[in-house]
C-alpha cells in the first residue's frame, strides 16, 4: 500500500465509522470494516512516521492509567438555571428583557441530553485535550478516553484554539446491549444510561471506554476566536466539522412558540435514540448574551426547561432498612418493578419513619411513585381507598438490622451507634480517612472496600496495625503504593483532638462542634456530662445526647484510638476584636485560594466556620460558581459577602 492509497483508505474507514457510529446508518458490514481497519493498521505499524492524525485505529484505546490528572478549563463551564413551567419561563424572559429588548429576542430551542458534560479542546485543528466538567473550572483529563469516541473528530478544519462543549451519552439500544452483556458476565447492570455514560468516560482502561459506543452531542463553545453574531450560526459551523446534529433545533420568538417546541420534544422523547431530561433555551444573539452576563451559578441568557416528573402506580412489597455511614437507619420501599422514564424502578426512598407515618403507608398498599431527572424515586401518595385487607402496618425498629445493637431513637432520627456494625464499617473508615477528617491520602473508597473484604481491617483501629506484609499481593498494591499508604496513616499521629473526634462521624457533631467541645474539655472529653455539654453556647440537648450515647457505645474504641494517635490537645487562644470574632460563617464557591486556607484564616480570627447554612449563620462568604448554599442564604436573609468584600472588611479594621 502506498501513502496515497493509505490516505484514501483512511477516508473510506472514517466514512464507514461515521455512518455506523454517528448517522446510525451502516454503509459497510462489520467484516468489511474490520478487514480495512487491519490493512490500515498494518501499514501504520510498518510506517509509524506516516500515521495519519485522524486514523480511526487510534480509537481502540490502550494502556491503563493510574488515575486521572486534574485539568483546568480555558473558560468556565456554567450550570443551567432550571425552569419547570410556563410561569417560570415567562419570569426568565422578563428578567432578561430588563437588559435586552424583548421585541428583538430570538431563542434557540433544542433537546437537553441526559449525560455527562465534556469539554474538548482543539489546537490548530488537532484534538488536544478532553476534560470532564468537574466544578466548572477544573475537571479531570479524560483525553485518552475521548479519543476512542467515534462521534468526536480527532481533527477539525480550524486554526487556533477552541473549546467545544457537549454531553456524552449512551444510546438507549446500546445501553440495553451493555446491560445484557454485564448480566451474562455476572456483573451488576447499570442503573440508567446517564450513569453508564459517566462511568464509561472515567474508565482508567480506555479499551473499555472504546467498547461502550459513547456518543457526543454538541451544545456550545468556550474559548474561541469565531466571528459570528448568532449562537445558532456558531453551532451550525461546529456541526460542519463532522459533529452530529441534534434531532430537533428550532428558532422561536414567543413563549407560545417555545411551549410548542417543548411539547413536541416531549411527544417525540421515546422515539429519540438518546435519553432527554428537558429542553435547553438560549437567547440567540451573542451580543445580548454578553450584555446579560452571568450570575454566580449560571448564564442569564440560557436555561433548562425540565420535563415534568413521571408518575406511575405500583405496590409496596416490603421495607428494607439501610444503615448509613453514621449509623442512620433509612427505610427503603421495595415495590413491584415499574418502568419509569426508560429505567425499571424497584425501590423508592422513604427518608425516615416520620415519612411513613405522614403517608400512612402500609405493606401491600398501592401507591404513586414519582421520578424526575436525577431525583431518587419516591412515594408521593397512598391509595387508601384501594386497600383490600391484606395491608400490614410497618413497625418502627428497635434493634439494628445488621448488628443487633439497640438503636438510638430521637424524634425522626433512628440510628445504630455501634462503630463495629458491619454496615457502618466501610463507610465509617472512608469518612475517617477523608480529606476534611484525617486526610489519609490513598485510602479511597475502593481501597477501603478491598481491605475490609480481604479482612485486613474491620474498624478504624486496624488501620494503625497494618503492615507491609498485610498489603503485599493485594490487587494494584505495589511497593511504592504500600509505603505511601502506610506513611500517610503514620502521619495522622499527633493530629489535633477535634479532627480525630470529627473523623468518628458522630451524629450532629460536625467539625465546628468537635472543635468547640475539644477546646472546652480537652483530654477529659470521654468523661464529660450532659450538663457540661449543654452549658456550651450552641450545643443543645440533641447534640449532647448524641455525643454521650456515642461515647457509651464506643468508649473502648475511642480510648484505644486516642492512645495510638496521641492527639494534640488544643487550648483556647483569645483573639482581638474583629468583624468575624464569634460569628458563624459558611464558605461556598471557588475562591482565589482553597476554602481550607480561608477557613483557617477565619478560625484564627475566632470565627466558627460551619458546613451548612441555617438561621444561626451570620455570614455566607462566596466565590465563583456558588451553589445551593448561596441560594439558601438568600432565602434565609443571611448576610452574604464576596471574597473581596470579606478582605475589604478586614482591611477596614487593619487586619
Amino acid at each position: 500500500m502506498t501513502q496515497t492509497q493509505y490516505v484514501q483508505q483512511i477516508e473510506i474507514l472514517i466514512s464507514y465509522a461515521k455512518a455506523y457510529y454517528v448517522d446510525d446508518n451502516p454503509i459497510a458490514t462489520d467484516e468489511e470494516y474490520d478487514k480495512l481497519n487491519r490493512a490500515v493498521l498494518a501499514y501504520e505499524q510498518q510506517n509509524p512516521t506516516h500515521t495519519h492524525p485522524n486514523t480511526p485505529t487510534q480509537r481502540v484505546g490502550g494502556g491503563i492509567l493510574e488515575g486521572f490528572e486534574k485539568a483546568k478549563h480555558l473558560s468556565r463551564m456554567w450550570s443551567q438555571e432550571d425552569i419547570f413551567n410556563t410561569e417560570e419561563l415567562e419570569d426568565w424572559i422578563k428578567r432578561a428583557s430588563k437588559v435586552v429588548d424583548k421585541r428583538h429576542m430570538t431563542f434557540v430551542c433544542e433537546p437537553k441530553f441526559d449525560g455527562a458534560s465534556l469539554n474538548i479542546i482543539y489546537e490548530n485543528g488537532v484534538l488536544k485535550q478532553g476534560i470532564s466538567r468537574g466544578d466548572g473550572s477544573i475537571g479531570e483529563d479524560v483525553t485518552q478516553n475521548v479519543k476512542t469516541i467515534h462521534s468526536i473528530p480527532l481533527t477539525i478544519p480550524y486554526d487556533g484554539l477552541i473549546e467545544i462543549r457537549g454531553e456524552i451519552v449512551i444510546k438507549k439500544d446500546d445501553f440495553d446491549t451493555i446491560n445484557k452483556q454485564r448480566i451474562r458476565d455476572n456483573e451488576p447492570p447499570f442503573a440508567n444510561p446517564r450513569n453508564a455514560a459517566a462511568g464509561s468516560l472515567r474508565q482508567l482502561d480506555s479499551s473499555i471506554t472504546a467498547k461502550r459506543k459513547l456518543f457526543f452531542n454538541v451544545w456550545g463553545v468556550g474559548e474561541n476566536s469565531l466571528d459570528f453574531d448568532k449562537s445558532s450560526e456558531v453551532i451550525s459551523y461546529i456541526h460542519s466539522f463532522g459533529f452530529a446534529k441534534p434531532p430537533i433545533q428550532t428558532l422561536c420568538t414567543t413563549v407560545k412558540e417555545i411551549e410548542k417546541v417543548y411539547h413536541e420534544i416531549i411527544a417525540k422523547r421515546e422515539s429519540i435514540a438518546m435519553g432527554l431530561d428537558g429542553m435547553v433555551i438560549k437567547i440567540d444573539d451573542l451580543q445580548s448574551q454578553s450584555d446579560l452576563g452571568y450570575t454566580v451559578k449560571f448564564p442569564r441568557w440560557s436555561c433548562a426547561y425540565k420535563f415534568p416528573a413521571v408518575e406511575k402506580t405500583t405496590k409496596v412489597l416490603s421495607i428494607t432498612l439501610q444503615v448509613g455511614r453514621t449509623g442512620t437507619i433509612t427505610p427503603v420501599a421495595n415495590v413491584t418493578p415499574t418502568l419509569i422514564d426508560g429505567s425499571t424502578v424497584a425501590r423508592a426512598t422513604l427518608h425516615n419513619f416520620d415519612e411513613i407515618k405522614r403517608l400512612n403507608l402500609k405493606l401491600n398498599d398501592e401507591v404513586i411513585i414519582i421520578k424526575s431527572g436525577d431525583i431518587i424515586p419516591k412515594i408521593t401518595k397512598v391509595f387508601e381507598d384501594r386497600r383490600d385487607g391484606t395491608q400490614i402496618d410497618i413497625p418502627t425498629p428497635n434493634t439494628c438490622p445488621e448488628c443487633g445493637s439497640e438503636l438510638l431513637i430521637e424524634e425522626i432520627l433512628i440510628k445504630c451507634q455501634n462503630l463495629d456494625c458491619p454496615s457502618r464499617v466501610v463507610n465509617s473508615i472512608i469518612y475517617f480517612a477523608s480529606k476534611n477528617c484525617m486526610n489519609i491520602d490513598g485510602l479511597g473508597i475502593k481501597i477501603v472496600e478491598l481491605l475490609v473484604t480481604k479482612e485486613k481491617i474491620k474498624d478504624v483501629l486496624d488501620l494503625y496495625s497494618l503492615k507491609v506484609e498485610d498489603l503485599e499481593g493485594l490487587e494494584s498494591f505495589k511497593e511504592k503504593k504500600i509505603n505511601n499508604l502506610l506513611t500517610a496513616i503514620t502521619n495522622t499521629r499527633h493530629t489535633e483532638l477535634h479532627r480525630v473526634v470529627n473523623a468518628l462521624g458522630i451524629e450532629h457533631i460536625g467539625e465546628v462542634a468537635s472543635k468547640q467541645i475539644c477546646l472546652a474539655f480537652g483530654a477529659d472529653i470521654l468523661n464529660v456530662t450532659n450538663e457540661q455539654l449543654e452549658a456550651l453556647d450552641g450545643i443543645g440537648e440533641q447534640m449532647a445526647n448524641s455525643l454521650l450515647e456515642f461515647i457509651r457505645v464506643n468508649r473502648n474504641l475511642m480510648e484505644k484510638l486516642f492512645k495510638i494517635i496521641e492527639p494534640i490537645i488544643e487550648e483556647r487562644v483569645e483573639v482581638d476584636e474583629n468583624p468575624f470574632k464569634d460569628k458563624t460563617i459558611v464558605l461556598t464557591g471557588t475562591m482565589s485560594v482553597s476554602r481550607g486556607v480561608v477557613k483557617k484564616e477565619l478560625e484564627a480570627l475566632g470565627a466558627k466556620v460551619s458546613g451548612s447554612v441555617s438561621k444561626k449563620t451570620d455570614y455566607l462568604i462566596y466565590g465563583e460558581d456558588a451553589g445551593s448554599k448561596y441560594d439558601k442564604a438568600v432565602t434565609l436573609e443571611v448576610k452574604t459577602l464576596t471574597e473581596d468584600e470579606m478582605k475589604n472588611l478586614l482591611s477596614e479594621h487593619n487586619i
